[in-house]
């Protein structure tokens, strides 16, 4: 080896007895800890992720940093989502202002909710499925979730009553979209019957809702990762098994010990 490569046999075994630096040793670990996490959970995790989980089960500081460097040394990277369509534009009577103002921080529980409705298309069938939820920005869990095989008014009404059985007392900035269910006059009137202030984004500027924009992203890229989805019944069991997961405080856990 040492011929082929044009190096003398002495500088090879110094190489070899050598001290190896702390901080190397500290590399050589966290290559070992995010080639198990990537391979654990499919390739799913980004830089962000890897190190926020790394550091929370191992009792661990690495920064973000340095994990990304070695992440890309080791061409580890998370799965990249499919680009959306564009947001078309939806004429609305009644609306409410921008109260959020893009400030998706929250000092304590029940302070501020954001909620929206997205759709999953069943394998094979002309079908789709809509998941309702309503996130709470001091924690980012979700407060409540509904799933449906229509996208009306019923849908967002009984997420609504769910989240308000479990927080009766809550009296929250409400932020949402401009959709028909949020804008209706039922629902507003019951919003003002729990003194919540409501909140909308403006039109075409999905960023304004961007907390739970991110959480369907992550849930349909992990969720299509982890689970074997090939008709209604494997969708919804998927959906509701990735909406537990992330509604529990110690949803991490659990999703460890799942994969062992």
């Amino acid at each position: 080896m040492c011929k082929v490569l044009n190096i003398s046999r002495a500088s090879y075994y110094k190489w070899l007895h050598r001290e190896v630096p702390g901080q190397e040793l500290e590399n050589i670990e966290l290559a070992i800890l995010i080639k198990e996490y990537d391979e654990r959970f499919n390739h799913i995790l980004g830089y962000r992720r890897m190190t926020s989980w790394i550091n929370h089960f191992n009792q661990t500081n690495y920064s973000k940093k340095r994990v990304h460097k070695i992440m890309q040394k080791l061409g580890i990277h998370s799965v990249i989502r499919k680009k959306k369509n564009k947001y078309i534009s939806v004429k609305s009577e009644t609306i409410a202002e921008n109260i959020l103002q893009r400030d998706f921080y929250a000092t304590e529980p029940n302070q501020k909710w954001v909620t929206d409705i997205t759709e999953f298309k069943v394998p094979r069938e002309k079908k789709k499925i809509y998941l309702s939820a309503i996130r709470d920005l001091y924690d980012r869990y979700p407060v409540a979730y509904v799933l449906s095989s229509r996208n009306d008014n019923k849908l967002v009404f009984k997420t609504f009553d769910k989240a308000i059985k479990d927080n009766p007392l809550a009296k929250p900035i409400f932020h949402s979209d401009r959709g028909f269910q949020y804008t209706s006059k039922v629902f507003q009137r019951k919003l003002k019957e729990k003194e919540m202030k409501q909140s909308m984004s403006r039109v075409g500027h999905c960023i304004d809702n961007g907390p739970v924009e991110g959480f369907w992203g992550i849930i349909k890229s992990e969720m299509y990762q982890m689970y074997e989805i090939t008709d209604e019944e494997s969708l919804r069991y998927a959906i509701n098994d990735s909406c537990v997961f992330t509604q529990r405080k110690d949803y991490k856990t659990d999703l460890i010990v799942k994969h062992h």
